[in-house]
This record gives C-alpha cells, structure tokens and sequence, in this order.
C-alpha cells in the first residue's frame, strides 16, 4: 500500500488495478499520509490560496431527468425561476462590488436562454467587468453554442462527467448519451475553455471499479477544473431511500484526484459544507483550493435545490463572503480574489482577437 501511495505521488499514475487494491485496503494512517501528499501537491502549483468564485444560480428549469437531482423535469414541487439579463448582472455587480474577480452562471439544462441570449449576457458581463472570468455551467449544447459563448468572452466551462462508467451513466439519466457528454467536454477542451469536469461519491451501485474508471478518466483528459461532491439523496427522486455518499469517501476521491491532475483547481462544494458543519475545510485539507459563495438573489436560493438542506442559502452576498473568508483563513489558508485561472492557461492572442 505504501508503494502504490509512492507511485502515485511521484508519477501521478496507477493502473485500475491498483486503485481498486488501495480503495479496498486505505488504513487510517494511510489516509493521513494520503491527505498530506494532496495537500503538499496543491501547494507546489497554488501556494496556500484559496479561489473564490462568486455563483449565480440564473434558472432552475431543466430539461432533462436526471435521477438524483431535485431539478429534474419530472419534479412537480420545484417552484420554477428565471433570472432576467438584468438581474444577472445585478448579482455580478454585487460580487465585484465585494472584490469578486471570478463568476460562475450555473443553470439547469433551460434552452429559454438562447445562444443569442447568452452571448449578449456574457458579452454585457465582459464590457462592465472587463478583468473578471466568465463560468459558464449549463450541460449540453452544440457545438455552435459552445463556439459562441467562447468568442463573446466565456473563459471556463463547467461540465461534470458524473460517472465514467457507461452502465452507470445510463442508469441514472434516462434520455441522455454517455457518448455526448463525453464528447460534449472534448469539443469544450478543443475550443480552448478551461474545462471542469468531476463526479459524485457514493451513487447506488456505484463500486470501487467505478470510481477507478473516474480517476482515470480525469487523467487521460486533464481538465483544469475538478469537482468531486457526495451523493446527497432527495425526497422528490427516484433516488429518495437510498444511502448517500459520505464525507470520508469524497475526502479520500478529492485526494487521489489531486495526485493524478496536480495542477486542477478543486472546488470544496457547498454539498460537504451541507454534510458536515466543516466539510469545506476538510476538503481544503485533502486538496481541494477553490470555494464559491452564493451569489444568487436570497428570494431565489432555496429554489435552486439540487439536493435538500442546502446550507448558505439564507446569507446575504456580504454574509456568505465574510463567514466563508474568516473559516479559510482559520485553516490556515490565504484569501485569493484574482480570476484564479489554472496555473498552466496562458490567454492566446487568437482569444483577444475573439473579443
């Protein structure tokens, strides 16, 4: 076991194999060890910074059905909602007013936002706030839109894979094609967007071979964004009396994710926040270096529930700011407001030419 944590420390690789063999023996000691190596590893690339994105949560419609979400179409008890283009960048000035640089617009699958309605947000976003990076997180488009959205400014893209595993991708959501959603996030990498993609911990069914087949996907791809959150079981899904993922399971995968893509930006979701009053900081602990409070308008927060008991949803933008800054720097780390790019983007002179 000390082998393989060796070999994966220095080589950022391990066959499906071994992972599988670890996952099955991981001690508590080793896990220590595990935690440290991760931490260590985020260091050499980041220092001891942690990014903080402001979020906007635009819309809660979404086409698809996805068996764990709270959004899913088939959900009759979601109180619906749609940000106006003009309430949009309300929340962004608000962010930028509280320092922030960076903006995440996440969104269910909802075409009401059109390619022309999106390129004329990011593009009214990039003219007020010229030194601030655009997120975009909306699931499955063309490739027009994708090509679109980049050149009106977009700069990142946040498109989890959920699983790597195409029967347990099928599994959970009924419509869609494990083949476009993995060539989705190709054509995403293609275009030149700083790619997000990542996973959930402890879906039904899912095994140590699952979760193998995560990492080594993550590392065949090499996105410059990582998310790895626990599976959070909601009342109104399919899903509702199964058992969730856990804490110490996501530790360990946010961890091994840090030493396979050293270089990634890993957010500690808002989901271990909601598990464990701590979560967040542990996740810090184990490699993650990215934290994104809520900048959606309060009327809207809790409707935007992916999973229940969501934490943070009652704070105000300065609140959710002040409360997450004071516990990062207890753990020790450093405050960064800065764009936060991946360590390794450079902006190519083809890309200004764009805007």
């Amino acid at each position: 076991m000390e082998d393989l944590l060796n070999k994966l420390n220095e080589q950022n690789e391990l066959t499906k194999i071994e992972i599988v063999y670890f996952l099955q023996h991981l001690t508590l000691e080793l896990q220590k060890r595990l935690f440290h190596l991760a931490v260590e590893t985020r260091k050499k690339h980041y220092n001891e910074s942690v990014y903080l994105r402001g979020l906007i949560e635009f819309s809660n419609y979404c086409k698809q059905d996805c068996m764990y979400c709270g959004l899913r179409r088939s959900n009759p008890e979601v109180d619906r909602y749609r940000l106006t283009e003009e309430e949009i960048l309300e929340c962004a000035a608000e962010g930028y007013n509280l320092g922030y640089r960076s903006f995440v617009l996440q969104s269910g699958e909802d075409f009401r936002y059109t390619e022309e309605l999106m390129v004329r947000i990011v593009k009214s976003l990039k003219a007020r706030f010229p030194d601030a990076a655009i997120t975009l997180s909306m699931g499955e488009r063309s490739e027009a839109f994708y090509r679109a959205l980049y050149a009106a400014g977009t700069d990142r893209y946040l498109l989890r894979h959920e699983t790597a595993s195409r029967s347990l991708y099928e599994s959970l959501h009924p419509g869609m094609s494990f083949d476009n959603r993995m060539n989705c996030l190709r054509i995403l990498k293609d275009i030149g967007y700083q790619v997000g993609a990542g996973f959930m911990v402890g879906l039904p069914e899912q095994t140590h071979e699952h979760l193998a087949e995560d990492l080594l996907f993550l590392k065949e791809f090499h996105p410059a964004m990582i998310g790895i959150g626990p599976f959070i079981p909601h009342s109104a899904t399919p899903l509702k009396d199964t058992a969730g993922g856990t804490i110490e399971d996501t530790l360990v995968m946010i961890a091994l994710a840090r030493l396979f893509v050293p270089d990634a930006l890993m957010p500690a979701t808002t989901a271990m926040g909601t598990l464990d009053p701590t979560g967040r900081e542990q996740a810090l602990s184990a490699g993650a270096n990215v934290v994104m409070p809520n900048l959606s308008p309060l009327r809207f927060r809790e409707k935007y529930e992916l999973y229940e008991n969501k934490i943070c949803t009652g704070d105000q933008a300065s609140q959710c700011r002040n409360c997450i800054e004071m516990r990062i720097m207890a753990s020790g780390y450093q405050i960064e407001l800065s764009r936060g790019d991946n360590c390794n983007f450079i902006s190519t002179p083809e890309k200004e030419q764009l805007l």
